[in-house]
C-alpha cells in the first residue's frame, strides 16, 4: 500500500514520542490500533459484500441462460411441427379407429359412444340372401387356425417287456 521503509517508521516513532509525550503514547498507539482494526474490518466486509453479489449476479446469469434453454428445449418437443405431423400420419394411420373418433382425435374433441340399433327383420331378410349366393357380407381378415398339440392317445398300446 504505502511505501514507507524502517527508516521512515523511526522518524515517525521519534516524532511521536516528542509531539506527544512518553505518557500518553501507549494510548494514543492502542487507539490507533483499534482504528486500524475497525478500517480492516470495514473494508474485509467491503470485500465480501461486493464478492456476494458478484456471485448472485453470476448465479442470476447462469439461471437465466438455464431457464432459456429449457424453454427452447420445450419449444423442440410440445410446439415441433415435425412432431405434430408425426402423430397426425399415425392417426391417419391406424386402420382399427373409425374414421369419426380420428376426426375427434384431430380436431380434439371427445366422442361419445353410441349403442347399435336392434337388427330390423329386413337385416335378416338380406344376410339370408348374400348367404344363399354365397358373398361375403364384409370384407374380413382371415384368421389363420392355431396349430394343435397332437398328444399320443392314452389308448395306445405301449411297447413293454414280458416277464
Amino acid at each position: 500500500m504505502f511505501d514507507i521503509g524502517w527508516s521512515e517508521l523511526v522518524v515517525i516513532a521519534v516524532v511521536a514520542l516528542i509531539a506527544i509525550g512518553p505518557k500518553e503514547l501507549p494510548g494514543v498507539l492502542r487507539m490507533v490500533g483499534q482504528w486500524m482494526g475497525k478500517a480492516r474490518k470495514m473494508a474485509a466486509e467491503f470485500q465480501g459484500q461486493f464478492q456476494e453479489a458478484m456471485r448472485e449476479a453470476e448465479m442470476a446469469d447462469l439461471k437465466k441462460g438455464f431457464d432459456d434453454i429449457k424453454e427452447a428445449a420445450t419449444g423442440f418437443t410440445s410446439n415441433n411441427i415435425m412432431t405434430s405431423l408425426q402423430k397426425d400420419v399415425s392417426d391417419a394411420m391406424q386402420i382399427d379407429k373409425p374414421v369419426d373418433a380420428q376426426i375427434a382425435s384431430a380436431t380434439g374433441e371427445p366422442v361419445e359412444p353410441t349403442t347399435p340399433a336392434e337388427p330390423a327383420p329386413e337385416t335378416f331378410v338380406e344376410a339370408e340372401t348374400h348367404a344363399a349366393a354365397s358373398e361375403p357380407l364384409a370384407i374380413t381378415r382371415e384368421v389363420q387356425p392355431a396349430p394343435q398339440d397332437i398328444t399320443p392317445a392314452q389308448d395306445a398300446p405301449r411297447d413293454a417287456k414280458a416277464s
